[in-house]
């Protein structure tokens, strides 16, 4: 049957260890597509991610393609701009994930017989060349695990201010990463928002209203479709946005009209780690500024009809609620695939890595972060105002790191 957006299947899975596209039969490509093959290398590779691991792992898919994109434009075009590519995403893959060296390995053997490289040797050592340098450049930029989940003391309890939330009572992470330095934007200060609406105000009554109704795990109110949306999305954002990213640079026919330069698909790979990253940071600075607390400790403890009991649908990420993290991301992705790669070429299904009974369709850019909207109120993880400021703030920081790139390889 027909797939719709809200589609739930029963008999979907998930495909590998990331969020992938579901091509049709129509989509398959006539010959192994080497830019698609180190895409789902990486995907594969970095696996399925957690909200500690999410933004380095962002980084090692920036690193990755700024150095495909540098190699590829630095020899011939053709094979060896491809063998270029694959070199560099195999020296970044095996230096910030080196247990999978072996199957990478592997992989650029094949790769490199497959295809017929004028100067393979140039091409191979083009790639590593960037790769090194692009890590070098990157040292120290503070998106290390160690440093984006530095130790932090929350303030005493207080209206309003975040504490951690049950059931775990978790230590908060992500603390440093708002720290990190960007890829683009020289600094994320001029991109902060403001803080969250007072306690008290018509905005946060109706919010936590909202999220107590709906982002019940026992809601009565939440239907069916929102619960499968919820759960689709409750998986990191980089996990959840790789199938839509690999709907734009795969090739979708024959003709040459049908398929982008391949500079180009590898810049759009590229640009959109970037840009996702200084969003991401963005968005943690002002979590941590601004420090503001859960919905389930708003209702449990708030002076607002407390419910002591009160549990949402998925466990609360433990980190502070403003803004969201998740449509931060969304925005950020919507605004770079709209002025980079234009609206989807065709709808595309995406699954998810944690909710493998959910396939959902898409048709535009703007439906994935409406979904991310809502889907993190029917968690019952954020209010409504900070997922919609997110993905304000996710869109501004996009735009503000694409208007620093100046058409050249990064």
């Amino acid at each position: 049957m027909p797939l719709t957006r809200r589609a739930v299947l029963t008999t979907a899975a998930g495909v590998g260890a990331a969020t992938v596209l579901i091509p049709s039969p129509a989509e398959a490509a006539p010959r192994t597509d080497t830019l698609l093959e180190w895409y789902d290398l990486t995907a594969t590779t970095i696996g399925v991610i957690t909200g500690p691991q999410q933004v380095t792992n962002s980084r090692t898919w920036a690193v990755a393609w700024i150095a495909a994109w540098r190699s590829a434009s630095a020899v011939r075009p053709g094979a060896d701009a491809e063998l270029a590519l694959a070199a560099a995403v195999h020296e970044t893959l095996i230096t910030t994930n080196p247990a999978a060296a072996p199957v990478l390995d592997a992989a650029l053997a094949t790769t490199r017989s497959r295809l017929s490289a004028r100067y393979p040797e140039r091409a191979v050592a083009a790639g590593v060349e960037s790769a090194r340098a692009v890590l070098a450049e990157r040292a120290g930029d503070g998106l290390d695990l160690a440093s984006v989940n530095r130790p932090f003391t929350p303030p005493p309890a207080a209206p309003g201010v975040w504490q951690p939330t049950p059931p775990a009572f978790a230590a908060a992470v992500q603390a440093g990463q708002g720290d990190g330095r960007p890829f683009l934007v020289p600094g994320v200060g001029p991109l902060q928002p403001g803080p969250p609406p007072a306690l008290g105000s018509a905005v946060y009554l109706r919010d936590l209203a909202e999220s107590r109704a709906v982002g019940a795990v026992d809601s009565a109110v939440r239907t069916p479709r929102q619960t499968a949306v919820a759960r689709f999305w409750s998986q990191t954002s980089l996990n959840g946005f790789t199938g839509a990213l690999r709907t734009t640079v795969a090739p979708h026919g024959s003709h040459a009209a049908d398929r982008r330069p391949l500079a180009r698909r590898i810049a759009l790979i590229a640009l959109f780690h970037a840009a996702t990253i200084d969003a991401q940071i963005t968005t943690y600075k002002a979590k941590y500024r601004y420090l503001f607390w859960r919905p389930v400790t708003a209702i449990r403890t708030g002076s607002v009809a407390p419910d002591p009991a009160w549990t949402p649908l998925i466990a609360t990420p433990a980190h502070p609620e403003y803004p969201s993290g998740h449509t931060t991301y969304a925005g950020a992705a919507q605004a770079v695939l709209e002025k980079l790669a234009g609206p989807p070429r065709a709808s595309f299904s995406l699954t998810s890595a944690v909710a493998t009974d959910v396939t959902l369709e898409y048709r535009q850019w703007s439906e994935l972060t409406r979904d991310n909207i809502d889907a993190r109120v029917w968690e019952g993880v954020h209010f409504r105002n900070t997922d919609e400021l997110g993905a304000v703030v996710g869109r501004r920081a996009a735009l503000a790191a694409l208007s620093h790139w100046h058409g050249r390889p990064l």
